[in-house]
């Protein structure tokens, strides 16, 4: 399996928390970077956070940045993205994605199948 797997979505309240998990296979892992990407319904897909993996270093979306922490774990290829103090507007179906970087969509080439947060008033 090439493409990332995504988990750890869910409902929750306006406040809460949630992480997400991405399991990618070793061939993908070794993309340059990692992403974390959302797509509200009748918006466009935005990027939220991405991970170079080599040196890690991190970017945020401008709407998440202090409340959303992007990690990544080499000993399981797995990428992280804790979420904290999730507000209405974070609601969508988020995607982990593996590619070039870049806060573009089409500089990844690796997508998951997203998994749905869904934070309430």
């Amino acid at each position: 399996e090439v493409q990332p797997v995504e988990s750890g979505g869910g409902s929750v309240q306006a406040g809460g928390s949630l992480r997400l998990s991405c399991a990618i296979s070793p061939v993908t892992y070794s993309s340059n970077c990692m992403g974390w990407f959302r797509q509200a319904p009748g918006k466009e897909r935005e990027g939220v956070a991405r991970i170079y993996t080599a040196g890690k270093t991190t970017a945020y979306a401008d709407s998440v940045k202090g409340r959303f922490t992007i990690s990544q774990d080499n000993a399981k290829n797995t990428v992280y993205l804790q979420m904290n103090s999730l507000k209405p507007e974070d609601t969508a179906m988020y995607y982990c994605a593996a590619g070039l970087g870049g806060s573009s969509a089409s500089n990844y080439n690796y997508w998951g199948q997203g998994t749905q947060v869904t934070v309430s008033a």
